[in-house]
């Protein structure tokens, strides 16, 4: 595939110029997508910015430095030994000028309205922090769909609705006061952790910070196999361990406390139903029948009680069901196991 080389852009950093907005783009193997993302960034409408972009001890380094090459000028660029997104962001905010912090992943792209559009919502409601929808683009099965279609945002952002999952963040689509990220001690310094932007939007709202969601998109987010690998999973995995961690972290009243443990619970049913279909793939029919069974006390469900006998008593007729309508999830978790469903 041909590269997308750096185009000309008439957009020069002052360092007198004190900007209004810092956008923070940690980078990490980004060099077939950087320059796009950065041509997004310098085609805002809005002009009172600077980028801050982190090299997070990237592999690909040479690559990176060489298409950014004709944009050095015109940004703050940072390399740093691999500390993880989470400590990349932090370093960009750290150096950055603007009293209003927007992110942008080093794969996302900008409408040239994005910055006019979200810093007008944020001032003219008086938020702390604001975020929009995107609409997904990358792979053909996502066309005409946007991050709000599967994960959507309903009425006022609180600990409780971030908790409960009825209001949905996308990162690149979000911006905020810096006082008010410091305010809430940045993001988790530690390289092993994920969903740390939840982790600090949980936090921002538990400051009494108001945080508004403006109903349009504004924003194309990519979607990539490589974003997708291990997902059912590892997005599993990872809520569970953002929403321990925020029970440790997190001063949460009793009732804040009660919609966290109940999705704890909730997401320990999801990993047995993917156990359970792991299991099932493999011929493992007493271990599926028993993760199914597991979910189900979890998450009280005919459906899941159904299926947890099912698979005691007609093992073989539940899996040729689940081949008939899952050949695409079946084929992913055989690549993951490295296994054969030859019984």
């Amino acid at each position: 595939m041909k590269k997308l080389e750096a185009k000309k852009s008439n957009v020069t950093r002052d360092p007198n110029d004190i900007p209004k907005v810092s956008v923070v783009i940690p980078a990490y193997n980004s060099a077939g997508n950087i320059v796009e993302t950065l041509e997004s960034v310098f085609g805002q409408e809005f002009r009172s910015f600077e980028i801050v972009l982190v090299n997070d001890g990237s592999p690909d380094t040479e690559e990176f430095e060489r298409v950014i090459g004709p944009y050095l000028e015109k940004i703050v660029y940072i390399k740093q030994p691999n500390a993880g997104a989470a400590e990349a962001r932090n370093t960009g905010i750290e150096r950055s000028r603007g009293e209003i912090i927007a992110f942008l992943d080093s794969d996302d792209i900008w409408y040239p309205e994005y910055l006019a559009s979200q810093v007008a919502f944020l001032e003219s409601n008086g938020l702390g922090m604001a975020y929009c929808d995107a609409e997904l683009f990358g792979m053909p099965s996502v066309i005409g769909t946007s991050f709000m279609d599967g994960s959507p945002s309903s009425g006022e952002v609180s600990v409780e609705s971030l908790l409960d999952i009825r209001c949905n963040v996308i990162t690149s689509g979000t911006i905020a006061r810096k006082r008010v990220i410091e305010a809430a001690g940045m993001f988790e310094r530690n390289k092993r952790v994920q969903s740390e932007d939840f982790h600090l939007w949980v936090r921002i709202a538990h400051l009494g910070e108001r945080i508004g969601y403006q109903r349009c998109k504004l924003l194309k987010y990519r979607v990539s196999v490589e974003g997708l690998s291990g997902d059912s999973v590892n997005r599993v995995w990872r809520a569970i361990d953002v929403f321990q961690r925020l029970d440790r972290d997190v001063n949460l009243t009793e009732e804040q406390r009660s919609v966290l443990l109940r999705r704890i619970e909730g997401f320990e049913a999801d990993m047995e139903i993917e156990k359970g279909k792991a299991y099932l793939v493999n011929g493992y029919f007493v271990e599926a029948s028993r993760s199914f069974a597991s979910a189900n006390r979890r998450r009280r469900s005919i459906k899941l009680a159904g299926i947890s006998i099912l698979t005691r008593i007609f093992p073989r007729l539940v899996l040729k069901m689940f081949e008939a309508k899952n050949a695409g999830e079946i084929a992913f978790i055989q690549k993951l196991d490295g296994s054969s469903t030859s019984r």
